[in-house]
């Protein structure tokens, strides 16, 4: 049996640069961050030939290809494996419309439980590179390359999307007070709201070439967080957050609606300097950047909605059992 835990993770700002339609011809690149909230996968050998799932639904099939889980199919074809096999998904956080990347959280993390279960070791950059082949090649998902490689690898850091494909993944020099520090301004609160992303993806990945300037801009504030970063001068990602979010609802109309503004306003009119949905938008979490005076006056502001506490992680996906 192999477990692995993979976490989940929030991103600063970039997202949406990483989409192949603007990376091959401009810069690529976002910084993302894993967080202490993990989908877990437990993969089982059986004694007869079934292939058993258990996740929000439970499957029994005798064919791999008769599978309902689109991202469980594509892995156990990629992987090689085609009966005798249980599998078992657990997350902290509800998988669906998270904003957190739940599902290449899924894919990386499967991905890595199957080869450790077939005896093969793999590193974090070939598990972050066939996830977005199943993800983005095989099911042809309207998605960019950021979640997987924050998945695998952990951490907070920047990543630069490449052209010829590859990933240049940057470690950000931040100590341990500095991830505190960050860790308490940064905060993150459930809008309630449960929305299909990819409806969104489409929408943004089909209006890449009319969003260019958009995306440019938000391209560039990569490189302002990471000097910002570099200065210790945290309190820049308030206006950072600010104009990745004013940028980000020109990209899809389903960015946000009536709810996500008021309660946006509510959390600029109460201390936060900078907001955003964590991810493609439309519902998930709302994550703001709170100086530490104000964040009593912005909880009391905010009790409507549920808070998401989490630390950083340094770790990306990792086995924490694999027994034969």
């Amino acid at each position: 049996m192999v477990v692995s835990q993979t976490p989940l993770r929030i991103s600063f700002v970039g997202g949406g640069t990483d989409f192949a339609d603007f990376y091959n011809t401009h810069k690529g690149q976002v910084i993302s961050a894993a967080i202490d909230k993990y989908i877990y996968v437990i993969v089982k050998q059986r004694f007869d030939d079934l292939i058993v799932l258990h996740y929000t639904e439970n499957e029994i099939v005798e064919k791999v290809e008769d599978i309902k889980h689109e991202i469980i199919k594509e892995a156990l074809l990629h992987a090689g494996i085609t009966k005798g096999i249980e599998i078992i998904t657990l997350a902290d956080i509800t998988a669906k419309g998270s904003g957190l990347g739940s599902s290449s959280v899924l894919t990386v993390g499967l991905l890595n439980a199957l080869y450790h279960f077939k005896g093969v070791q793999v590193s974090s950059d070939q598990i972050a590179k066939e996830a977005c082949f199943i993800e983005i090649d095989r099911l042809k998902k309207p998605i960019g390359k950021q979640d997987q490689y924050i998945a695998a690898f952990g951490g907070i850091k920047k990543f630069v999307f490449n052209a010829d494909t590859s990933v240049s993944i940057h470690n950000l020099d931040l100590s341990a007070e500095d991830q505190n520090f960050l860790n308490a301004s940064v905060v993150l609160h459930n809008t309630n709201m449960i929305r299909k992303a990819e409806m969104v993806l489409e929408e943004q990945s089909a209006n890449i070439s009319n969003k260019l300037e958009e995306l440019k801009i938000i391209s560039n504030l990569v490189d302002q967080l990471e000097t910002a970063f570099t200065n210790k001068d945290f309190d820049v990602l308030g206006n950072l957050l600010a104009t990745n979010w004013l940028m980000k609802k020109k990209l899809a109309s389903g960015v946000s609606n009536e709810y996500i503004n008021e309660m946006v306003n509510i959390a600029l009119s109460n201390g936060a300097t900078g907001c955003k949905i964590a991810g493609a938008g439309g519902g998930g979490f709302l994550m703001s950047y709170v100086p530490a005076e104000h964040l009593d006056k912005y909880r009391k502001s905010m009790a409507a909605y549920k808070e998401l506490s989490y630390q950083f992680d340094p770790a990306g996906s990792r086995i924490l059992l694999n027994v034969k």
